[in-house]
């Protein structure tokens, strides 16, 4: 097809009897009346003239025959094409008349004259001409015109031979070589980069396949796609399908990838040795080109189930391609390698896992920026006092560097050694600040910026007390009796920052059965472009219009209330009082193929003790493996599955313990499998989400119990 790269069909070879048929512009112009033209009847044609027509016919490129003074028409199926709508009207009639609209233009007739009078060749290229919408333009192309003067069997010049060569195909490459290096260069990750270029490639080329490979020191991940691949929204915003190879693989992209020497096959079985299915299998023609890149190894494929010789002008526009590739996968392994460094730094300095109490339920989220290179100084605690009760505290440590990392983790042991000493929220800010002075002092710097909020929950007197230092004040959700939600700021003077001399207030206010705690850091409701009333606005109506007050559910809500990408960090931390104890019961999943038929066997038994709805088991089953596999596919290391039965909700995790996929705070707003695991999900499940965690991925789900069934989860052995 015109406009795009490669993509010539072979035609089917003619039955050995049967001579090829003319075309349907060549028949038309063989059953017109030439008689009645100055070239006359065909049987009376010059012979010289003859063999120019049959080139004329015979010829797949646009050629068309201007005879005599008056330019009489005579043209092939490919310059039908051109002329759309004027063919096949335009056949032995004057060019002046079929071209009427573009004849007196600069450069139209006048150059056909000239050849015609004088015998001067003419060569144009990127010539613009109207032409008809069915080549896949806007109605005018490019292309390289070329007019050389006809001459009889006596040696006179009769007539102008004309063939025009769509280059159109070629601006619309550079475009598309244009495009795709801006969409590289918003790429942060492998799988980023891996999602361009593999659109591109199997786009811009037309191709039947196309793969990427890149080295990952032990062995290789490769990644491809086909024609016809069925992939929807979803599966764009999905980490690809990467598949592992060994070092030593035949594949050709691999092969190619650890050369570093190109790979063509005009026709042939290149992945014959390698083929994983009927897709590789009917592979004719390939084309491998390595990674142009000094730190990172790897190769770009492309291919095609039709035998293809590959032009001059495709080698070098792949090869453009992949050098655009090399580029933007070497700043990608430099971002990984980075980001996973600060933020391994980071989260190694937030807790790892949470108080499990029987009748609070607690759930924190931490993202990144939008940079996401740097470590941040945003975090989050809950632990338990001597007293019984339950610290809880949020805090920002100002900086997105490895020395405001290591001050959010002076600040945060300072804390929890203070408030296990003396619980009192303002005791243990005002302890906090004499310490932030003191570092300040110890720095000679007067710009040690930290904001906490400090909370005691008192089971017993079914309260919270809180103190803050410069934070925004947290939110408490309330259920009503009939179920609706109302979310509403704790009435907390904030204070100045710490290191400042702060003396803070307190304010105690009622923490009831059903009502859940929300802290957060400003990274959660401050935009640019937006006031910070706004935002907290968006904060309050979005945990008030939440399904529950669960706060893994909640922790999801507050931090995509506000709508914009923002440059700080994220942390929440929310505690919920719940109505009754829930039931919990967790398994450790091994990394290998049996794991999703166990995961299921144990759910679908643990559930059914649990006296939970037949509805409810099977979507919560169903979904639980989806997320399994996911993990196992995805993460390749062990995972583990943790169920949470209240009377309300149904809440399940699956953690993983690799890092790959949870690099940019993109993708842990996704969900890491295929795009029918993601439907099943949303489909069958009230609310879900990914948070990330220390040392991998935790994909999650709810599933609201019918509150027809107010035995469930009572904490009773029936």
């Amino acid at each position: 097809m015109p406009g795009t790269v490669g993509r010539v069909p072979t035609p089917s070879a003619p039955a050995p009897t049967e001579a090829p048929g003319p075309t349907d512009a060549a028949a038309a112009v063989l059953a017109h009346p030439w008689g009645d033209t100055p070239l006359g009847p065909r049987e009376r044609w010059d012979p010289a003239v003859r063999a120019v027509i049959d080139v004329v016919l015979a010829s797949p490129v646009p050629m068309c025959l201007l005879y005599g003074d008056d330019f009489v028409l005579l043209y092939n199926e490919g310059y039908a094409e051109v002329l759309g709508p004027r063919h096949p009207a335009a056949i032995g009639r004057p060019a002046a008349e079929v071209f009427a609209d573009v004849w007196h233009a600069p450069g139209a007739a006048e150059v056909i004259e000239r050849t015609y009078r004088r015998g001067e060749p003419f060569l144009e290229r990127d010539s613009t001409l109207p032409i008809h919408r069915s080549l896949g333009t806007a109605g005018r192309a490019a292309f390289t015109r070329a007019h050389s003067a006809v001459q009889d069997s006596a040696g006179r010049i009769v007539g102008v031979l004309s063939v025009l060569v769509q280059t159109s195909q070629v601006t619309q490459q550079l475009q598309s070589l244009s495009d795709f290096a801006a969409a590289l260069a918003g790429t942060l990750t492998l799988d980023d980069v891996a999602r361009v270029t593999l659109r591109y490639a199997l786009g811009s080329f037309d191709a039947d396949r196309v793969s990427f490979a890149i080295d990952e020191g032990s062995n290789w991940r490769t990644v491809r796609r086909v024609r016809g691949e069925l992939l929807d929204e979803a599966d764009e915003r999905l980490p690809p399908l990467w598949r592992r190879a060994a070092q030593d693989s035949a594949a050709p992209v691999i092969a190619t990838a650890r050369s570093g020497v190109p790979f063509l096959v005009a026709d042939g079985q290149p992945l014959r040795d390698s083929a994983v299915d009927r897709h590789d299998q009917k592979i004719r023609a390939l084309a491998v080109l390595p990674l142009r890149s000094s730190v990172i190894r790897g190769a770009l494929s492309v291919g095609y189930q039709e035998a293809h010789t590959w032009t001059g002008a495709e080698r070098a526009l792949l090869a453009a391609a992949v050098e655009l590739v090399g580029q933007a996968a070497e700043r990608a392994r430099r971002f990984e390698t980075q980001h996973g460094t600060a933020q391994l730094l980071q989260r190694s300095m937030l807790p790892e896992h949470l108080p499990a109490m029987p009748r609070l339920r607690i759930a924190a989220r931490y993202e990144p920026g939008v940079d996401g290179n740097a470590a941040g100084g945003d975090f989050y605690d809950a632990f338990t006092l001597p007293t019984g009760g339950l610290g809880v505290v949020l805090g920002d440590v100002a900086g997105h560097d490895v020395q405001a990392a290591a001050r959010m983790g002076q600040v945060r042991a300072a804390l929890r050694a203070l408030a296990l000493s003396d619980p009192r929220p303002d005791a243990v800010l005002g302890g906090l600040d004499r310490l932030v002075a003191s570092l300040g002092t110890e720095a000679d710097t007067y710009e040690l910026f930290v904001t906490v909020v400090f909370g005691v929950i008192d089971l017993e007197s079914q309260q919270v007390t809180l103190a803050s230092a410069g934070h925004p004040a947290p939110l408490i959700r309330r259920c009503a009796p009939d179920g609706t939600g109302t979310a509403r700021y704790v009435d907390l003077p904030a204070g100045p920052p710490l290191g400042l001399g702060c003396r803070p207030g307190t304010a105690t206010v009622p923490f009831t059965a059903g009502d859940t705690l929300l802290m957060f850091s400003d990274g959660v409701v401050e935009r640019r472009w937006q006031d910070l009333s706004a935002g907290l606005d968006g904060l309050a109506a979005a945990v008030a219009g939440a399904g529950s007050g669960d706060p893994r559910a909640l922790c999801a809500v507050a931090s995509a209330a506000v709508p914009g990408a923002t440059e700080d960090d994220v942390a929440v931390l929310a505690v919920e009082h719940a109505l009754r104890p829930s039931r919990s019961a967790s398994m450790e999943v091994p990394a290998e193929p049996t794991a999703p038929s166990r995961v299921r066997h144990w759910m679908t038994g643990q559930l059914t003790d649990w006296q939970v709805p037949e509805q409810v088991i099977g979507a919560a089953v169903l979904c639980t493996s989806e997320l399994t596999t996911n993990a196992l596919l995805h993460a390749g290391t062990a995972a583990r599955v943790a169920v949470d039965l209240s009377p309300e909700r149904l809440l399940v995790s699956v953690a993983d313990s690799g890092t790959r996929g949870t690099v940019t705070r993109a993708q842990t707003d996704t969900l890491s499998s295929r795009g029918r695991g993601l439907g099943l999900i949303e489909e069958l499940s009230d609310a879900w989400g990914t948070d990330p965690t220390v040392r991998g991925s935790t994909v999650w789900f709810e599933i609201l119990i019918p509150a027809d069934r107010p035995g469930v989860a009572d904490g009773s052995d029936g």
